[in-house]
C-alpha cells in the first residue's frame, strides 16, 4: 500500500514538473517569436536619448506603431530615464506609404524646448526601426509642428537623428545663406541674403529648401513654391544634392514661371560649398516633369541668366 502511494506521489510530481517545463518552454518560444526594438526615452537632464529594449509579438506595422507609441509615453523599467511625452498628448496617428503622421494635442506645446526636441528624436528613432516606416511627421491639432524659431519642422526621415546619437541635440547654430526668390513679374530671380538661427539636428541642405518654401520676408521679392510643400528628404552625395519633395510641390499657387521655381531651389542650394548640382524628385520618383515643361531627370546646375 505504501509503495502504491509513493508511486502515485512520484507520478504527480513528475506530471507537475513536465507541465511547468512545458509552460516555461511555451513562454520562451513566445518571446523568441517576437521582434526586439529599442524604445527611446530621455535622460533626466533632457540632454540625450536613452534606449530600452522591448519585444513585440505583433507583425502588423500599424499595430506595431500603436504599441510603440504607447511604450514611448509609459515609464520604462529603468527609473533613471523618463518618457518624452505624456499619454494625453497623443490624439491619433496615420501610416500612409511609409510615413507616420502623429497628431498631438495642444498639451504637446507644454513641453519645454529641450524635451520637445528630444521627443521628436525619440519618436523618429523608435518608429523608423520598423521596415514599413521611413518618415515621421508631427502635427498639433492637425496643424504643422513649428520649432522654437517658428520654422516648420516638416517630414523627418530616419537619418535625421542618426548623426546626433550620443551628442547634445538641443543647441542652435547661426548661419548666413543666400536664397533666390521671384521678382514681381515672376519671370526672374532676386538674390536675398538671410541670417538664421537653426537647430543643429537639421541639415543645411534641408534648411535651405525649407526657407525657399517659407518664402521671402521683404517686399522686393516674391515666393516661388507652394507653401504647403513638405521636404521628405534632402541629402548630398558627391557634390549632388538630392531633394525629395511631396506631391504638393507640383501645385503652383503663384504667378511664376516653371524655370523660376526650379532655379530658386537649385541656385540657393548651389550656394552651399559642397553642392555643384541638384536633382529633384517627387515622392522618390524623378521620372516626372514639372508643369509639363521641365524634365526632373535633369541634374540641374546654377543658372544666373534668370537674375534680375
Amino acid at each position: 500500500m505504501k509503495n502504491r502511494k509513493k508511486l502515485i506521489m512520484t507520478w504527480v510530481v513528475l506530471t507537475l514538473c513536465l507541465f511547468l517545463s512545458a509552460c516555461a518552454l511555451t513562454e520562451s518560444e513566445s518571446e523568441s517569436a517576437g521582434e526586439t526594438y529599442e524604445i527611446y526615452y530621455s535622460n533626466k537632464d533632457a540632454t540625450n536619448l536613452v534606449g530600452e529594449q522591448s519585444t513585440f509579438l505583433e507583425t502588423d506595422t500599424t499595430e506595431l506603431v500603436r504599441q510603440m507609441l504607447e511604450k514611448i509615453y509609459t515609464q520604462p523599467k529603468n527609473v533613471e530615464i523618463i518618457p518624452v511625452i505624456r499619454e494625453e498628448m497623443l490624439l491619433d496617428f496615420a501610416l500612409v506609404e511609409k510615413q507616420v503622421t502623429i497628431n498631438m494635442s495642444t498639451a504637446y506645446k507644454d513641453l519645454d524646448t529641450a524635451l520637445e526636441v528630444l521627443a521628436r528624436a525619440a519618436i523618429v528613432s523608435t518608429l523608423t526601426q520598423l521596415q514599413g516606416v521611413d518618415f515621421v511627421s508631427i502635427t498639433v491639432q492637425g496643424e504643422p509642428l513649428l520649432d522654437v524659431l517658428g520654422n516648420p519642422v516638416g517630414v523627418m526621415p530616419k537619418e535625421l537623428f542618426i548623426k546626433n546619437a550620443g551628442e547634445e541635440i538641443n543647441s542652435y547654430d547661426k548661419v548666413k545663406m543666400t536664397l533666390y526668390f521671384a521678382n514681381e513679374q515672376g519671370d526672374g530671380l532676386i538674390e536675398i541674403n538671410r541670417t538664421l538661427a537653426y537647430q543643429n539636428i537639421v541639415s543645411m541642405e534641408k534648411l535651405v529648401v525649407e526657407q525657399i518654401i517659407a518664402g521671402p520676408s521683404n517686399e522686393e521679392s516674391y515666393p516661388t513654391m507652394n507653401p504647403e510643400t513638405n521636404v521628405i528628404s534632402a541629402t548630398i552625395k558627391d557634390g549632388v544634392c538630392y531633394v525629395n519633395l511631396d506631391e504638393t510641390f507640383l501645385t503652383q499657387p503663384y504667378n511664376v514661371s516653371a524655370e523660376v521655381t526650379i532655379y530658386s531651389i537649385v541656385n540657393s542650394l548651389v550656394e552651399l560649398s559642397n553642392v555643384n548640382k541638384v536633382q529633384i524628385s517627387i515622392e522618390g520618383k524623378n521620372n516626372r516633369s514639372y508643369r509639363e515643361q521641365i524634365d526632373l531627370m535633369t541634374l540641374f546646375e546654377r543658372n544666373l541668366d534668370l537674375l534680375k
